[in-house]
Formats: structure tokens, sequence, C-alpha cells
């Protein structure tokens, strides 16, 4: 079972995800993972990351579809996987069809986790980080017992430059931009399914195992 997850920041489908992975007993892949592990492991295709990331580039697309290609040979992924944040763009996604084709093998499903603006910026402005240990929370569905203050250290809570208002509208243009075409593209593929991400994140996940158990 090979799927994408696909969904604005802030939407759940990194929770999904996992919540996936450890139901099927497959792995949760990012590529920001992958890049970790190949420069901790000093392989070739790691070294040939570092050097762009070290000059503040972005790894090309033909080198980010050979480390998850890569990592595809794992035992772990002979059942399946489950892409998170990858691809990103039209070009990622032509680019691993290709390399997929290459060894006989496609996608199954790409599960878009359906979110409107309005309901992710209300989402991710009501998050709260701690100063101290770093535990999330979040004011109206995980709100801490005294308010602004860590349940775990009794530190003082924050609002990350990442959670205001006017970031998390600008990462959303980026996604409406760049990766919402990615919707359309798998569409065409006839591998796309909607899922309703604004109930409860169990409801989510069960409508993801109705759609796979089809």
């Amino acid at each position: 079972m090979k799927i994408i997850m696909l969904g604005a920041p802030g939407a759940g489908k990194g929770t999904q995800a996992k919540m996936l992975a450890e139901k099927f007993n497959i792995p949760h892949i990012s590529t920001g993972d992958i890049f970790r592990a190949n420069i901790k492991e000093g392989t070739e295709l790691g070294k040939k990351a570092k050097e762009y990331m070290d000059k503040g580039l972005l790894v090309p697309d033909e080198l980010v579809v050979d480390l998850v290609m890569d990592r595809f040979k794992a035992d772990d992924c002979k059942d399946g996987y489950i892409l998170d944040g990858f691809p990103r763009t039209i070009p990622q996604a032509e680019a691993l069809d290709k390399a997929l084709a290459a060894v006989g093998e496609k996608m199954d499903y790409a599960i878009n986790v359906d979110v409107p603006d309005e309901n992710i910026v209300n989402r991710m402005s009501g998050r709260r980080a701690c100063v101290g240990c770093g535990a999330t929370y979040h004011i109206k569905y995980n709100p801490t017992k005294v308010e602004g203050i860590c349940d775990k250290c009794g530190k003082e809570l924050i609002l990350r430059d990442d959670d205001k208002p006017e970031t998390v509208l600008n990462r959303l243009k980026v996604y409406h931009d760049q990766t919402q075409p990615l919707i359309d593209y798998y569409g065409k593929a006839g591998i796309v399914r909607d899922v309703d991400g604004t109930v409860d994140m169990n409801d989510v996940f069960n409508a993801i195992l109705d759609i796979l158990s089809k």
C-alpha cells in the first residue's frame, strides 16, 4: 500500500500519516528524515544533498527522488509506505512517477485532507508552545490547566512566529500556488481521495480507513 498524504499546512495530514503507519506497520516517510539519515550515515547521496543544504540551496528534484527511491529499498517498505510532505510540486511528482515506473511500481492512493483556509488559520493561531520544555497546547482543543502556563514544567507559553495568522496565510498562499496543483495531477491519475479534515481526528482516520478498505 503506497500512499501520498496531501493537505495544507495545519490540516493534520502528518498526524494521520503517523496513525496509518502504526495501523498498517509501514513507514511514515518525510524527506527531512531521509536527508538527516543519509547525512548522518555519510552516504554518497547524503553528501550531495549536504553540499546544497550547506549553501542554503534547495536540493534538486532529481536528487530528492534518488534519495526517496533509495529509502524505498529498505526492508520496512516491502509492504508499502506513506509519503508526507513529498512530492510538493508537479515536477517532483512527475520525477517520482517516472522513477517508480522504471521499477514497475506506482502510487496507490493520494489522500487529500481537506480543510478550509479559515479553519487552518483559527486552528494554528490557537497553538501555544512552552518556552521551557517545548510542549505544545491549543487554547481551544488542548488547553492548559492554568492559562498561559505549561502543565509539565510551569514555564510560560508563547504563540510561535510560525503560527501567527499572517505567517499562516503566507504559508497557505505558497501551498495553493505550488502544491494544490498536485491534487489535480493525482486526480487525473485517478488516485485522489478527499476526506473532511474539519472533523475529529479519529473520524478523519476512520474515513481514511474506509477508503483504503474499498
